[in-house]
């Protein structure tokens, strides 16, 4: 994973992998078709079936993904277009081989008082099940507002709230957003800061998550330094914004 990309005026399409904070995420939805994914239709119709055999949970709604973005100086730009989760899920299985669509979902990092990074553990029931990364979901329909923009900040503090039980009130939400670009996903994280330590954060989530039937997280981890890093079950997006994080 690279560093920042140059403070240029302006950039499209930027190339490779990077981490770096921005103002302003500006996002849109246009609708268009997504021919990668057409042309293999009767593929992910097939991949599809096997993957919701082991996991009955999964249900094929519409999901947005980035079809094309953008810098201006600090602001990241990007147009989402709509398609089938099958398509996603194939694209995804199959190490996002079409490179120009990403997958840009918004995320919480949220960190106790005492510094500690919070992450959940996905249960077995997802489509990610055991992987280690801060609460997030990839934008679907519900975060279209009517002028056509894509609110991810919405997006961030409901999924936080979905998958933890916490709301607002509980933590402060930064401003500026942090973009880390890492193969064929682009993670939009705004911090979340606690009042409290983060093993406090922890017992609260654990005891939302032993009321509920079936918890989108199976448990909670905490990160306090580079040793604590799971290449097994952390993404590389994860896996960069934590090296960052603890080398700033």
């Amino acid at each position: 994973m690279s560093g920042a990309l140059p403070d240029a005026p302006s950039s499209r399409a930027p190339t490779g992998d990077f981490i770096r904070r921005f103002a302003h995420i500006e996002a849109r939805f246009e609708a268009r078709p997504w021919p990668w994914a057409e042309q293999r239709r009767d593929a992910i119709a097939a991949h599809w079936a096997r993957r919701a055999s082991e996991r009955p949970k999964l249900f094929n709604g519409r999901v947005l993904l980035i079809g094309d973005h953008a810098i201006e100086g600090d602001v990241f730009r990007a147009t989402y277009f709509a398609t089938d989760y099958a398509n996603f899920l194939y694209w995804l299985d199959h190490g996002t081989p079409d490179r120009s669509i990403f997958n840009g979902f918004a995320m919480g990092a949220a960190q106790g008082s005492d510094g500690g990074y919070l992450l959940g553990v996905m249960s077995e029931h997802t489509a990610t099940a055991g992987k280690v990364y801060f609460p997030a979901g990839t934008p679907d329909r519900s975060d279209l507002r009517p002028d056509g923009t894509v609110d991810l900040a919405t997006s961030v503090v409901r999924e936080f709230e979905e998958e933890t039980g916490l709301a607002p009130c509980d933590y402060a939400v930064a401003d500026g957003w942090i973009v880390v670009r890492s193969g064929g996903l682009i993670a939009f994280m705004r911090s979340v800061s606690f009042r409290e330590p983060a093993e406090s954060v922890r017992g609260r989530i654990r005891a939302f998550l032993a009321r509920q039937r079936e918890p989108e997280l199976a448990d909670v981890r905490i990160v306090r330094s580079l040793a604590d890093l799971d290449e097994a079950v952390m993404p590389a997006y994860l896996q960069a914004f934590l090296r960052w994080a603890y080398d700033e």
